[in-house]
């Protein structure tokens, strides 16, 4: 049986896994959301393997990336988060995921939804990009520019235009798998 043609940096079990299952997939769900959005700012410097690694103990650690509940962290679960070999253990990514359950929650007040609010930079539907190969992708573009400054305008942290970009190819608002990966056309419908 031939193998399945995929992404190139799909090149490990956890990784085949993520984007077989879930990388460009439409997100809808708020909760879902913001587990991307706290993923792809701690992933920042760092690979995403290492993030995939430590997901599970992320979701045990950030109440199952409950905003409302992580809003509310002090200083004692911040301390408790740093201690935490599980997870990347970075002050400023610590914090900023706080200040950024803060500032979801306020989207979602504003818009209803943080999804009705991120989904609106791309008119509702995912952009459907025609990659041949990793080297035409882009890190970052004139849409992730805008979101990553209104984040920014909005008191989120760790939301630059590349990390933002890495976070829509997460959420499926745009389709970047390549033309040739069997998920291209699965992703697109």
């Amino acid at each position: 049986m031939k193998e399945k043609t995929r992404c190139a940096w799909a090149r490990n079990p956890l990784a085949i896994e993520y984007h077989d299952a879930e990388w460009g997939l439409p997100v809808r769900e708020d909760r879902v959301l913001f587990e991307f959005l706290i993923l792809e700012g701690a992933q920042a410097g760092l690979s995403w393997d290492t993030i995939l690694r430590k997901r599970d103990r992320y979701r045990e650690v950030y109440d199952g990336f409950d905003p409302a509940r992580v809003a509310r962290y002090g200083e004692r679960k911040k301390a408790e988060l740093m201690a935490d070999a599980g997870i990347v253990r970075n002050r400023a990514k610590i914090e900023a995921s706080v200040l950024n359950a803060r500032a979801f929650l306020a989207v979602q007040k504003e818009f209803g939804s943080f999804a009705e609010y991120v989904w609106g930079f791309v008119d509702g539907k995912p952009l459907q990009n025609r990659r041949r190969g990793l080297g035409e992708v882009p890190v970052r573009t004139e849409v992730s520019d805008a979101l990553s400054k209104d984040l920014k305008k909005r008191g989120f942290k760790f939301v630059g235009t590349t990390i933002m970009y890495a976070f829509m190819q997460a959420t499926g608002m745009v389709n970047d798998h390549v033309t040739d990966c069997f998920r291209h056309k699965e992703v697109q419908k």
